[in-house]
């Protein structure tokens, strides 16, 4: 059986994994162990920080709608309770995006709301 030499392919899969950790500091973007160690640590932040921005933009929209309907003498979950009774089903970030964007519109919607639910 004839012999398989592996440094082609071991070159490879080093070079991709520095390459990964270009930009790190020191010794992480140089030496192949404490790149892989990184490489690995920063695909599990990134994974995990994917799933946390849906939650991080959630709040945002809620404290721009809190800002927003308070101009108009309710707290947001009055607002919120409103909105179920009277059976209006926009979701939080185009409600969110209407009051910064075009106050007249939000204004209206707030009139409505407020008509309905009482």
């Amino acid at each position: 059986m004839t012999r398989v030499k592996r440094s082609v392919t071991s070159h490879a899969k080093h070079k991709k994994e520095l390459k990964l950790a270009k930009g790190y500091r020191g010794t992480r973007s140089k030496h192949l162990k404490k790149a892989r160690e990184s490489n690995l640590h920063a695909g599990k932040y990134a994974r995990r920080d994917r799933r946390a921005r849906k939650g991080d933009l959630r709040r945002i929209w809620v404290v721009r709608l809190n800002a927003a309907v308070r101009l108009y003498g309710i707290s947001y979950s009055e607002f919120i309770a409103m909105m179920d009774k009277a059976n209006v089903s926009v979701n939080r970030k185009i409600l969110s995006e209407i009051a910064a964007q075009n106050p007249a519109a939000f204004a209206q919607i707030v009139e409505d709301v407020k008509k309905t639910a009482a």
